[in-house]
């Protein structure tokens, strides 16, 4: 076996599946492989990042956490595609809805991801990058999300660097511009899959409605995730037929 430790994740290639599914929380990565996996071994937990690797209906899958924000997601999603022979990765997480239409326990299928971040400065674009999801996983995930019966929604996200922003009505002037919900690790992961010609798409689950004042407590947030998380493994496995 080849030797390609990073600082942050101690495995080979070979311990990862093709398609990586990535929540913000490690222990909701040993939530997925325990409640979903079949057999599914420790492959990193480097600084407390769990990843495990297992099947699902017979496909090679990996869960591994991805920690919190831009910078995070960053560091992973970047070496999973580029020193792991990872192909896909999905953001499985939660967002805080900002849509009117929008609910409690909606699944938000994240087509594209606003941000507030300067990750983008790195390319040298020399204009404003408009991160996007791959769309045939935006179509396998909308039509799991059908056969499942999941209320979902399918828009824009909003990855923002900043959990308690102080700037007056910031919220409402992103929801103007048709955000449903805002997170903060979807941009960069979107923007590391274009980079290096990977797939990419973000999941999450509303748990609070920022400017209705709603929110799940947290025996209706773990109810309520495994619905993303049946979407994602979903696409996980069909994304590698392709």
């Amino acid at each position: 076996m080849s030797n390609n430790y990073t600082p942050h994740i101690k495995a080979n290639p070979e311990d990862f599946a093709k398609t990586v599914l990535m929540p913000g929380d490690p222990k909701r990565s040993k939530f997925v492989a325990e409640t979903f996996l079949d057999s599914p071994r420790l492959v990193n937990d480097v600084r407390g990042v769990q990843g495990y690797t297992g099947t699902y209906k017979g496909t090679p899958v990996t869960v591994m956490a991805s920690g919190m924000g831009m910078p995070s997601i960053g560091i992973y999603s970047y070496e999973l595609f580029n020193f792991f022979g990872v192909d896909n990765i999905i953001r499985i997480g939660s967002c805080g809805a900002l849509g009117d239409d929008v609910k409690l326990r909606d699944v938000v299928i994240g087509m594209g991801a606003s941000y507030d971040s300067r990750f983008a400065e790195q390319y040298g674009l020399g204009g404003i990058y408009a991160p996007i999801a791959s769309y045939d996983m935006v179509e396998l995930a909308v039509a799991e999300a059908k056969a499942l019966g999941v209320s979902y929604k399918v828009g824009s996200l909003l990855s923002t660097d900043v959990f308690y922003n102080v700037t007056p009505d910031y919220n409402l002037k992103w929801k103007r511009m048709g955000i449903l919900g805002v997170e903060m690790e979807a941009a960069a992961l979107y923007m590391n899959a274009a980079y290096l010609n990977k797939r990419a798409l973000a999941i999450c689950t509303v748990s609070d409605h920022i400017l209705r004042g709603e929110s799940l407590d947290s025996d209706a947030r773990a109810t309520s995730f495994t619905d993303m998380m049946k979407i994602a493994l979903e696409t996980a496995i069909k994304i590698q037929g392709k």
